[in-house]
């Protein structure tokens, strides 16, 4: 299981799994476009970019946000995401590869990423993150 949703009273919440420290983030923000999208992106457009943060939960934080300021401003949405951390220099590397938002028929928009309830924890099978999207 990649990821599965949770009740929440308003917002959108989920939990993510991987093997690794970098399956949990990938699957992380595969969850975030699956609340707005469920059908398949094609891949026609490639970005990266690079985040930082101070400990594991505020680099999941910054790198969901930077994926939703793509979304918000330059209209992508991404279908596949791959994600190479440093975790001594808690640094992100990434690549997604998607389209323009445009042409999908999105449903939910997302307002932000919180830090409500959010963590990133190491499990027996791996890593498990949790998160909570403001809609």
């Amino acid at each position: 299981m990649k990821f599965k949703f949770l009740k929440h009273t308003a917002d959108i919440k989920f939990r993510a799994y991987g093997n690794t420290l970098n399956k949990v983030f990938e699957n992380s923000a595969l969850a975030m476009y699956n609340a707005v999208y469920l059908g398949k992106i094609k891949n026609k457009i490639k970005k990266s970019f690079i985040v930082k943060g101070k400990d594991l939960e505020s680099l999941l934080y910054n790198f969901l946000e930077e994926l939703l300021v793509l979304f918000d401003s330059q209209d992508f949405i991404a279908s596949k995401i791959n994600v190479k951390i440093d975790k001594t220099r808690l640094l992100l590397d990434c690549e997604v590869i998607g389209d323009k938002v445009k042409n999908y028929d999105v449903g939910l928009t997302i307002k932000a990423v919180t830090y409500n309830s959010m963590y990133v924890k190491k499990s027996k099978i791996g890593y498990i993150s949790q998160v909570v999207l403001d809609v």
